[in-house]
């Protein structure tokens, strides 16, 4: 673990031809046995948000330093931000934080 707050989304053929489409097939990264992820940056006030708002979701501090357990329409919204900003870092959070919050999702 570097030290970052990270939630791995996986890239399955569909999410990865988006990618594709949109030009940001560079997002996704090799990770096992030819599975793609996007990783999207949190920062330690977005990982507190998001807990709270998912509690059942958790965070991974002794291995991966990952938030897990967050349910497939929020990772789904988080990929949709990705695409829509061009970009996995805090901003994407921060976005759907936004929306969380607005009830928009």
């Amino acid at each position: 673990m570097n030290g970052q707050i990270m939630i791995n989304i996986w890239i399955n053929e569909e999410r990865f031809e988006k990618m594709r489409e949109a030009g940001l097939s560079g997002m996704a990264q090799d990770m096992l046995a030819g599975m793609k992820v996007t990783r999207v940056k949190v920062s330690e006030k977005q990982k507190d948000i998001l807990l709270s708002e998912f509690p059942m979701a958790k965070f991974d501090s002794s291995t991966t330093g990952t938030i897990e357990l967050l349910p497939r329409k929020v990772k789904d919204e988080i990929f949709n931000l990705c695409l829509e900003k061009k970009s996995t870092g805090e901003d994407v959070i921060e976005a759907f934080i936004l929306r969380v919050r607005n009830g928009r999702t």
